[in-house]
């Protein structure tokens, strides 16, 4: 299986931390990215997640295979839901086995943090009110930018054009 991979099924974190297991290591590590009820200052109701998917894998392969031999550490993983998420669902789940535990807090952290750079994947938030927005999505930010911003504090504008 995969290093990084995508699902739209909920996330088995012990299922995936059996995966992990190897008799040569002492440290193991995860992270847990849950969807929260508020971002930046609106009411959060659930969150859509979309990729594209092909180019995903290789970046989150490559991710893996560069904290693999950054700091050494013996396994490591990395799975992203897509579709769509209830508030407290598990967005994304990396863990990282290797002799020590050192080296596998600084691998699920460089994983997690490269991820959220590098894959290309975007976040739709469905707010309380209604109102809805795309959350870190470099093209709607630059859609947003050609059109009238919204004062500070307004929702997001609605999200135009399609990924993929």
């Amino acid at each position: 299986m995969s290093a990084f991979r995508f699902t739209r099924v909920a996330i088995d974190g012990s299922a995936l931390r059996g995966e992990l297991l190897d008799h040569h290591c002492g440290g193991y590590a995860s992270f847990e990215g849950w969807v929260r009820n508020h971002n930046e200052g609106h009411e959060v109701r659930h969150l859509e997640y979309e990729a594209f998917e092909p180019l995903g894998m290789k970046e989150g392969e490559r991710i893996i295979a560069e904290a693999i031999r950054r700091f050494g550490v013996t396994r490591a993983l990395c799975v992203h839901r897509i579709g769509d998420l209830a508030l407290g669902d598990v967005a994304v789940w990396v863990g990282v086995s290797s002799p020590h535990r050192d080296e596998a807090f600084k691998a699920c952290r460089f994983i997690i943090d490269e991820v959220k750079h590098r894959v290309p994947i975007w976040k739709k938030e469905h707010y309380v009110n209604g109102d809805s927005g795309w959350v870190n999505c470099e093209r709607c930010a630059a859609d947003a930018h050609s059109h009238d911003a919204p004062a500070a504090g307004a929702s997001p504008s609605p999200h135009h054009h399609e990924h993929g």
